[in-house]
């Protein structure tokens, strides 16, 4: 509202009431709006008040599926990290078992190709010897 309109306002209520009722009307008015004031501040708190307690339910609920999950996570991991622990041993010991068994067949050929190669030069030497007596 501007200046003019406001002036206006006055002026008709001036008439209306009349001079010795406006400060009854001002009283009665400033009271209404102490009361609608406290009316609404009182709406406020109760709201305030009645949101405090679902806030709060909610911050806990919160911290505890926050809580669950961490713990749920720390599970999983250290699943994860004996699981892939167990792996590894086993993994290590089939190797050192495969090392073992390519060693001994290793081991085991190298014997059994010197005996042949002993063999076959003993026989050479006998047949060399035998053309050679010949």
């Amino acid at each position: 509202m501007s200046g003019p309109e406001i002036l206006v306002i006055i002026i008709v209520v001036l008439i209306l009431f009349g001079a010795d009722k406006l400060p009854d009307l001002a009283k009665g008015i400033g009271k209404s709006m102490r009361e609608f004031k406290k009316a609404t501040d009182d709406i406020k708190r109760e709201f305030d008040e009645s949101t405090r307690e679902i806030r709060k339910d909610f911050n806990e609920v919160s911290r505890t599926i926050s809580s669950d999950i961490t713990n749920f996570s720390d599970t999983v991991t250290r699943d994860v990290n004996e699981v892939t622990s167990n792996i590894e041993k086993d993994i290590n010991e089939v190797t050192t078992t495969i090392e073992k068994d390519v060693n001994e067949v290793t081991d085991t050929l190298s014997k059994e190709a010197k005996e042949v190669s002993d063999d076959l030069r003993k026989e050479a030497d006998e047949a060399a010897d035998r053309i050679n007596n010949d």
